[in-house]
């Protein structure tokens, strides 16, 4: 479990990122963070794991206290914690399979992580995941040859390769189309029932979060204005964490472009069966 009590980021320019935020993650929850931009929601990821460090409050994972760990020891907690990024950091020249075993860095000896020499385990362990998200058959393919959604898959991989107890992800379909979109939410939800794990997912697409998140939390100017289901999203809701927009006709476009997604589903399986 990760629990946020009272978080606060100022910087250094005096912008109050985060506010008292105080939240918390049960085992196996998948949680969408929405908000405008400059909200704090990619903040408060990044203060999760101290990419950003908090300037007051306290966040526990699984009872450790991460805000006051030195550096070995935030370095070990990290592992715990995987990450999957919007630009999905990859080492472009690296294999498929390379960008995957680094995930266990964080496990091995200097030298056989600057060496790229990992245990049998860990390598077995990367088939395996390379095969959960769709691309054992791209294993040796360079990272730079990989379309976007291909690229996230790896990501996703990677995080998983760590064996972690949270995942922290950061705008994973910003970049891309929305039937990828989609695809990627899925593919997240489904790895996260099976292994139990929680997830917070920084996300700027409303009806996506609705659509595949068990629980969304609203953040505007730092402060939580939100907490609750997909269902609870009223038009009020969204007008608190948004301002006033036309919700009516945004929730009409989605249904559409639900329709017709599920309308080219059925043809492919017409076209396949």
């Amino acid at each position: 479990m990760l629990t946020i009590s009272d978080l606060t980021k100022i910087y250094r320019t005096g912008d109050k990122a985060l506010s008292n935020v105080s939240l918390t993650f049960p085992k196996g929850q998948v949680v969408g963070l929405i908000g405008p931009s400059g909200a704090g929601k990619s903040t408060l990821i990044r203060c999760i794991n101290r990419l950003v460090e908090p300037t007051s409050g306290s966040i526990s994972l699984s009872g450790t206290e991460l805000s006051t760990l030195g550096k070995r020891a935030l370095r070990r907690e990290r592992r715990r914690i995987g990450m999957i990024f919007q630009e999905y950091a990859l080492v472009e020249r690296l294999t498929v399979m390379e960008n995957v075993l680094s995930g266990r860095l964080g496990y091995v000896s200097f030298w056989q992580s600057f060496s790229r020499r990992f245990p049998g385990s860990d390598i077995q362990r990367a088939y395996r995941l390379l095969d959960r998200v769709g691309l054992i058959d791209h294993a040796n393919k360079r990272a730079d040859a990989l379309s976007g959604g291909q690229r996230q898959r790896v990501g996703i991989a990677r995080a998983l390769s760590q064996e972690p107890e949270l995942l922290l992800v950061d705008e994973p379909t910003a970049s891309l189309d929305p039937k990828t979109s989609r695809q990627i939410m899925r593919l997240l939800t489904e790895v996260c029932s099976e292994r139990d794990l929680p997830a917070i997912v920084n996300i700027h697409d409303v009806p996506l979060a609705q659509q595949f998140m068990q629980r969304i939390i609203g953040l505007r100017s730092g402060r939580v204005v939100f907490d609750g289901t997909p269902d609870q999203l009223t038009e009020e809701a969204l007008t608190a964490i948004y301002g006033a927009e036309d919700w009516t006709a945004m929730r009409k476009d989605t249904e559409a472009d639900r329709a017709a997604e599920a309308e080219s589903f059925s043809r492919l399986a017409a076209i396949t069966a």
